[in-house]
């Protein structure tokens, strides 16, 4: 079994039920910016620094969610 990043497990990257290779992509970008803010936080002595990497990957946890439910929308 393949060990996932941060970013991939925070996204859920293996969750499509939609089965949409747009959904597969549109995670796999997002999880590579969490990737880089953990890394960013990880890497950091401030705590402010730290606090501030946490806050963007929360909200791009949320743009995530929001952009799936984009992708997945049918009328």
């Amino acid at each position: 079994m393949e060990q996932l990043t941060f970013g991939q497990k925070a996204v859920g990257v293996h969750f499509n039920p939609s089965n949409q290779t747009e959904v597969d992509i549109y995670k796999q970008r997002i999880a590579d910016a969490i990737d880089e803010m953990n890394d960013l936080r990880t890497k950091s002595t401030s705590q402010e620094q730290k606090r501030l990497c946490s806050v963007a990957i929360t909200e791009l946890q949320t743009a995530q969610i929001w952009a799936v439910k984009a992708f997945t929308w049918t009328d």
